[in-house]
């Protein structure tokens, strides 16, 4: 396929966060960006800002014409979308170019210098630490990135097309149509076993990615992952490593080791460990394009964040408010232990809305090992996502595992209500699914209530 064929780009599913990125970079080269989502979303409102025509419906005949012609129009679609789909099946039965994202953005960044970032959990932090890093160094870059970095505002960017920047998601093994030059692995924890159906076909999926590596490249592992390559880690002896942590009003202070040099009293604003291993492998990517460490170091104490990667809604002086997409038993712990940290002595109130039935069923007991730790757990239905029901796996079901006393199921309607009769020193609100549409009328009654 020769994107200068291209004509035309039909997206189904185009609100999702990596699809939404595709189709801005498809209106930034001057194609005509046509779209279905099925729900209307600040992405989808965004998108449209910028000239993308966007529609609710699956209608064939909400397909303009313009798309109707084969030789010029090429089709994106989410694995999400189901076979059923009207649309999806119009084009299919006309035999048009279809394509997942991930084939797509194969293609676009194969004559690229293309970093890519891969692991069950950290790929959104790190791939937008990573844009800023280059960006700030000066290194030119397209990023597409899995989340709305707060440094551009965006999940994409476009600052040159020497280099790229893309998350390897290993949802239906879509990170094996890259071929990258750098890539790391944050992290290979079981997850999507829908898909894998076991955690060591989700780990072969990774040792096969890394054999997507081009020869020439290099591979950056956290410390302590079954894989050979550079390791980075935390007082742990790694290639790159931070020593002598520090924390000084909610800011890291530490010296970054590497293999040439250390880097000391390196600053950096996220909370949480698991955010300063996000910031070092992004930083030891970066040093890949050439970029002078000591700037490297510095761009590090100017990252701002990702929205929803703790995100601090609220800071007062008596009660703090973080939002986080947290959405398995492993971030969850993560979270937790970073609020420990940042805010010690503080009772923490988390609000934790399940993402996907089978994502549920399968780590039931280590969700409930996780949210028992916290002082109040306010429970919110399972967002469905792509998935039907399973029969028994509910919130309830879920709710009765979690060995806390304090612990209740809530419905959204309430959830505002509920959090102000248990408001406590911290409240985190978490979860992959539609709980970060509730975010700005939590944070605006609260700040009213205070």
């Amino acid at each position: 396929m020769n994107l200068k064929d291209i004509h035309n780009v039909f997206f189904i599913g185009i609100g999702g966060i990596g699809m939404s990125a595709l189709a801005r970079y498809f209106n930034y080269i001057g194609k005509n960006v046509i779209g279905y989502d099925k729900t209307r979303t600040p992405i989808t409102d965004e998108l449209v800002s910028h000239g993308i025509v966007v529609h609710f419906e699956d209608k064939v005949d909400l397909i303009p014409d313009a798309c109707k012609q084969r030789e010029n129009t090429l089709v994106i679609y989410t694995p999400a979308v189901p076979s059923t789909h009207s649309q999806l099946q119009f084009f299919r039965s006309k035999s048009f170019e279809i394509k997942k994202r991930s084939e797509v953005l194969g293609i676009i960044t194969k004559d690229t210098f293309c970093f890519a970032v891969a692991g069950t959990h950290g790929k959104t932090t790190t791939s937008c630490i990573l844009a800023h890093l280059l960006k700030e160094s000066g290194t030119p870059l397209t990023a597409f990135l899995g989340g709305i970095s707060e440094d551009f505002n965006s999940n994409f960017v476009l600052e040159g097309t020497e280099y790229s920047v893309v998350e390897a998601d290993e949802f239906d093994r879509s990170f094996l149509q890259l071929s990258p030059d750098v890539a790391c692995i944050t992290s290979m924890d079981a997850d999507h076993l829908d898909i894998y159906g076991t955690s060591e076909e989700l780990q072969q999926s990774f040792r096969d990615f890394v054999a997507k590596i081009k020869p020439s490249g290099m591979l950056f592992v956290r410390n302590g992952l079954p894989l050979q390559g550079a390791t980075y880690g935390i007082e742990d002896g790694s290639d790159y490593r931070i020593e002598n942590i520090l924390i000084e009003h909610g800011t890291y202070i530490f010296d970054l080791i590497t293999p040439k040099e250390v880097l000391e009293q390196v600053r950096f604003n996220k909370p949480g460990r698991h955010n300063l291993l996000n910031g070092l492998a992004a930083f030891a990517m970066a040093v890949q394009a050439g970029s002078p460490p000591h700037r490297l170091a510095k761009a590090l104490g100017t990252f701002k964040g990702v929205q929803r990667r703790f995100s601090y809604q609220i800071q007062d002086s008596d009660f703090t408010f973080i939002d986080d997409y947290a959405h398995h038993p492993t971030e969850i712990s993560a979270v937790y232990n970073a609020i420990k940290e940042m805010h010690p002595n503080e009772q923490i109130t988390a609000v934790f809305q399940p993402h996907l039935f089978s994502r549920t069923q399968d780590f039931a007991d280590d969700f409930a090992e996780s949210l028992s730790k916290f002082d109040m757990v306010l429970l919110l239905e399972i967002y469905p996502a792509r998935e039907e029901p399973i029969k028994g796996i509910t919130s309830t079901w879920l709710l009765d595992k979690i060995e806390n006393p304090r612990k209740k199921l809530v419905s959204k309607s309430n959830l505002i209500n509920e959090i102000k009769n248990c408001r406590t020193g911290v409240l985190v609100t978490m979860g992959a699914g539609d709980i970060g549409m509730e975010i700005p009328k939590i944070k605006k009654e609260l700040a009213y209530a205070s």
